[in-house]
């Protein structure tokens, strides 16, 4: 009996890859690695097969291959086959790309043996900083001392353990910055810092030596709230203190809990039970809050105000469940800040403690009793009515904060509509204007009731001036807007630019009083003569003959009848018997850009404002500048968000220096907020229409750049810097005069050490600026 066995079909193989075990994409990799590199692949590529996806994977393999065709020798390439698979374990594998960017721009500064102990320290610096945008900022870090002092890197390297055990990476830059600037042409000494065996480094190392670090306390962190919630936590650290821990605090974002790299014991409090009273406070937020709280048609004070009784609705549910947390969150409600804050500080120590220090805090302490604290919008009503107490009292969002350092900045709490911009215009009618003759306006009744929003409003077809030389039709209906103008914004912590993300405003400025200008002109007469003699020392000198020249225009008479002499005398007679005459003509433009944000309202010594300084130092400089016959305008901006940057023309390059743009200086206001970057940008595009040999950006400001949507306080600084650079590029040198005292860590950082001048004395202003522009120009 014969038995027929029918063949099965096999599947088809698998597309052949590398004899090495390499994926198709990286056939032949191998082949062209060093011996030494060949055989650390094919050691570590079972291992890193387990750890890393394919996609992770094939990144590896790419950051090989680009290591080899940067051509600096096999040690770099097998410290990445050993080290990254670790990095990308500890921090994902997302920084594998980063990292191998990084290191083919390390090729440019440094050598190839440098590049293997960057990648050889790589893990343990992931280990330390334990996140990856931490990890990506060491990686700039380490670019940074490379551009400084290439020397210091090895030494450093060889200490990362030691440095990382006790300093977080704003700690590092501090104290590698002080090596740095201290023995940059001692290499002896730069050595000796560097690895740590001289005097001044381990002082320096001292000092800036923080409590506690977070990765070291992440792990018990994590356990004890999940001890107490009976779920998990991820903890992500915050480099607060990469170069400044002012107002840091902590926040929760997308179900992650953001907390400082490193706290310092509070009043005598261990910096532990900081992180453990920090941590357990956003934990229960999360707990406590059934969806976003809407924040639109809310101002800062009721945003405040709100946040303040959620912060004690989330805290009473936890206290309710587990009582001992009371004992660690009163703990640090001691502390009374002057001022508004002291207010909110009070009122969170009653209603965390029960016990009022004032009427205002009864009076919110009963109202609190008396909410339902599963209600998620009882905290809404409670905080506007605090906020309807509290309202004639002066308050600002960045000044007045609580003293208390474990709560958070309540962002986790708000939601925010996004505002289509493209029909915002549409929701609000235009206003038309009708041009009709002399007969029809003067026979129309006027509407005194009419306001700014009229709906259409006559204006004569005709000008008409009134006695000041202004017209009338100028005056009617409301300041029109321009359109908006969108600029791109910087973003440092992707180091990426941001397009069409903050928007110019055009607004039209308002007019003030002439007869005020006059008067500020006439009171600074003195300084006005003071300058006299150096302006008119800056004045053009009108024509300037050149002599002695083989190729002119003209016969240069006196040297025509010297070398006449020299060819009778048969001496060889000078070719240069020409001249040219040259007209000296200064051809210059200055732009003033002028911080016009809420804070030039306040009151320094004498009883002005900033603003009234303001206003008369640039009186005294256009006057000054229409002196010497430069061209200049006078702008001026402030901003409410990225989509509201409002930018005022008070005087134009192509408009004279009179009576209307004194007028509408005098009318300059101050409010809102300073987004420096984007009114720079506008400023930029206006100088470059403008032609001129020289053109400078002149940026009177009182502070940093700030605006309410923004909270990072590097951020706009860094897109201004950005936005300086471009400036620069165009052939502009931009300048900034700061009346901030405290302006040194950021204004040189913003517009370079030799562009940045602080004044003191703000009442000095209306006699320096003057001088200053003489000096720049000169």
């Amino acid at each position: 009996m014969t038995r027929t066995c029918a063949m099965r079909s096999m599947p088809p193989s698998p597309p052949t890859s590398d004899p090495d075990g390499l994926p198709p994409d990286h056939a032949g990799l191998s082949a062209r690695m060093p011996p030494a590199a060949r055989a650390a692949l094919a050691a570590a590529l079972p291992d890193t097969r387990r750890k890393l996806s394919p996609r992770g994977l094939d990144t590896w393999l790419r950051g090989i291959d680009a290591l080899m065709q940067m051509g600096r020798g096999d040690g770099a390439v097998r410290a990445w086959i050993d080290a990254m698979p670790e990095v990308a374990r500890e921090l994902g594998e997302d920084v594998l790309a980063d990292t191998a960017t990084a290191c083919l721009g390390f090729a440019s500064r440094t050598s190839g043996a440098v590049i293997e102990r960057i990648l050889d320290t790589a893990p343990l610096a992931a280990r330390r900083l334990g996140d990856a945008a931490l990890f990506l900022s060491y990686l700039r870090f380490l670019e940074h001392v490379l551009a400084r002092a290439p020397r210091a890197m090895r030494p450093m390297l060889d200490q990362l353990g030691a440095l990382l055990d006790v300093l977080t990476l704003g700690g590092l830059r501090r104290w590698a910055d002080w090596g740095i600037a201290a023995h940059r042409t001692d290499y002896p000494g730069l050595d000796a810092y560097f690895s740590l065996s001289s005097e001044a480094s381990r002082a320096i190392l001292k000092s800036e030596r923080k409590g506690v670090l977070l990765v070291d306390v992440q792990r018990r962190l994590t356990m004890y709230l999940r001890a107490l919630w009976g779920r998990d936590f991820m903890l992500v650290p915050t480099a607060g203190d990469y170069e400044t821990r002012a107002g840091l605090r902590p926040f929760a974002e997308s179900h992650m809990l953001h907390l400082p790299d490193a706290l310092d014991d509070w009043r005598g409090i261990p910096a532990l039970d900081l992180y453990r009273a920090q941590a357990a406070h956003l934990a229960a937020h999360l707990s406590a809050l059934a969806g976003p709280v809407p924040a639109e048609g809310l101002g800062a004070l009721e945003l405040q105000c709100i946040g303040l009784i959620e912060d004690a609705r989330a805290e009473a549910l936890a206290i309710d469940r587990f009582p001992n947390l009371r004992g660690l969150w009163a703990g640090f409600h001691g502390a009374t800040a002057p001022g508004t804050a002291g207010i909110f500080d009070r009122i969170a120590r009653a209603l965390i403690s029960g016990r009022a220090e004032d009427a205002l805090g009864e009076q919110t302490l009963a109202d609190f009793a008396a909410l339902d604290l599963a209600d998620p919008l009882a905290a809404r009503r409670a905080g506007l009515d605090l906020a309807r107490r509290l309202g004639t009292l002066p308050y600002s969002p960045h000044g007045d904060l609580p003293s208390c350092p474990y709560r958070c900045d309540n962002r986790v709490l708000w939601e925010y509509e996004e505002i289509d911009w493209s029909h915002s215009a549409a929701a609000v009618p235009a206003q038309t204007r009708r041009y009709v003759s002399v007969s029809e306006m003067v026979n129309e009744v006027e509407v005194e009731t009419a306001g700014e929003d009229a709906a259409e409003i006559w204006v004569q077809a005709s000008e008409l001036f009134d006695d000041d030389g202004t017209s009338f039709n100028d005056r009617e209906g409301k300041p029109p807007l321009g359109p908006p103008v969108p600029y791109e914004e910087f973003d440092h912590t992707i180091q990426m630019v941001r397009p069409a993300w903050a928007t110019i405003r055009e607004v039209r400025a308002r007019r003030g009083d002439v007869a005020r200008a006059d008067a500020i002109l006439a009171g600074n007469r003195k300084v006005t003569d003071r300058l006299r003699h150096l302006l008119d020392a800056m004045r053009p000198q009108g024509a300037v003959r050149i002599r002695k020249l083989e190729d002119g225009d003209d016969l240069d008479l006196n040297a025509a009848v010297m070398a006449a002499v020299d060819t009778r005398l048969r001496r060889q007679p000078d070719p240069r018997v020409m001249m040219r005459v040259l007209r000296k003509t200064r051809d210059t433009a200055v732009m003033v850009l002028l911080d016009l944000s809420e804070s030039t309202n306040d009151t320094v010594a004498g009883g002005q404002t900033v603003l009234d300084l303001t206003r008369s130092a640039t009186l005294l400089l256009s006057e000054a500048i229409h002196g010497v016959g430069d061209s200049f305008a006078i702008h001026g901006f402030c901003s409410d968000g990225r989509a509201n940057v409002f930018y005022s023309r008070f005087k134009d390059f192509d408009q004279p220096w009179g009576d209307q743009p004194k007028a509408r200086i005098m009318g300059a206001e101050g409010r809102l907020s300073t987004r420096m970057g984007a009114a720079i940008r506008h400023a930029t595009a206006h100088l470059a229409q403008v032609k001129a040999a020289r053109k400078l950006m002149l940026v009177l400001t009182d502070g940093a750049p700030a605006d309410i949507d923004v909270r990072d306080p590097f951020y706009l600084r860094h897109d201004a810097r950005h936005a300086v650079d471009a400036a620069a590029r165009a052939g502009i040198t931009p300048f900034c005069l700061t009346l901030d005292p405290r302006a040194d860590s950021y204004a040189q950082r913003i517009f370079g050490g030799r562009n940045v001048q602080v004044l003191d004395r703000v009442e000095r202003l209306p006699e320096r600026l003057p001088q200053l522009y003489a000096s720049l120009t000169r």
